[in-house]
C-alpha cells in the first residue's frame, strides 16, 4: 500500500491535468485551478523540508567539526540572517535591501562570472580542429563573433556581419528547434513513465 497509495495519486493528478487540455470544459478548468493552489501548498511544505534539510546537515558539519565546516557557519548564519529580516523588518526594509543588493547580489554576480572561465574552457576544447565537424563549427564560431564586432566589419568590408546573422538565424534556428524537439519528446516519455508507474525514483531507492 506504501508504493501503490502515491502511484494512484500521481496517476490521478497527472490524469486530471493531462485531459483538461483537450477538454475545454469549466469543470476541468476549476480542478486545474484547484490543483494549482494544492501544487503550491506542497511547494511550502517542500520548501519547509528543504530548509530542515540544509540546517540538519550543515549543523552535522559544525558538531562533528568536518573539512570546510566554516562555510557551513556562514550558510546557517546567512540563513537565519536573511529570514529574520525578511520576517521582521519586511522585504522592503532598507535591511533588507541592503543585504539583498550588497551582499547576495553580489556572490550572485561573481558565481556567474565565474561561470565564464568554465565555457571558456569548454569552448576551448570544443573548437580545438581535431576533426571535420569540430573545424567547421570552429569557423563558424570565428565567423559569428567576427560579425558581432565592429572591426569584424572592418576587416571584411561588412561580409562578416552578414554572414553571421545567416549562420545565426538559419542553422542555429534550426539545431535549436530540434534540440526542443528531442527536450520536448525527452520530457514527455519521462511524464508518461512516472505517470504510468514505471519511473519511481520520486518514491525513493527500491
Amino acid at each position: 500500500m506504501k508504493r501503490e497509495l502515491p502511484i494512484a495519486i500521481t496517476f490521478i493528478c497527472a490524469f486530471i491535468l493531462t485531459l483538461q487540455y483537450f477538454i475545454p470544459h469549466r469543470s476541468f478548468e476549476i480542478m486545474y485551478e484547484i490543483s494549482n493552489i494544492w501544487i503550491q501548498i506542497i511547494g511550502v511544505f517542500a520548501m519547509i523540508l528543504g530548509i530542515i534539510s540544509l540546517i540538519m546537515l550543515h549543523w552535522e558539519k559544525i558538531k562533528h567539526k568536518k573539512e570546510n565546516w566554516g562555510f557551513s557557519i556562514v550558510t546557517l548564519a546567512s540563513l537565519v540572517g536573511m529570514s529574520l529580516v525578511g520576517l521582521i523588518a519586511s522585504e522592503n526594509s532598507p535591511v533588507f535591501e541592503w543585504l539583498y543588493n550588497f551582499i547576495l547580489a553580489p556572490i550572485s554576480a561573481t558565481m556567474f562570472a565565474l561561470l565564464a572561465f568554465f565555457i571558456a574552457s569548454a569552448a576551448y576544447r570544443a573548437f580545438r580542429a581535431r576533426t571535420v565537424v569540430a573545424t567547421i563549427l570552429l569557423l563558424a564560431a570565428v565567423i559569428v563573433m567576427l560579425g558581432r564586432v565592429p572591426i569584424g566589419s572592418l576587416i571584411s568590408f561588412g561580409i562578416f556581419p552578414k554572414m553571421a546573422e545567416i549562420l545565426v538565424n538559419y542553422p542555429n534556428v534550426a539545431a535549436k528547434r530540434a534540440i526542443f524537439m528531442g527536450v520536448g519528446l525527452g520530457a514527455a516519455a519521462t511524464a508518461l513513465k512516472v505517470m504510468l508507474g514505471i519511473e519511481r525514483s520520486y518514491m525513493g531507492s527500491d
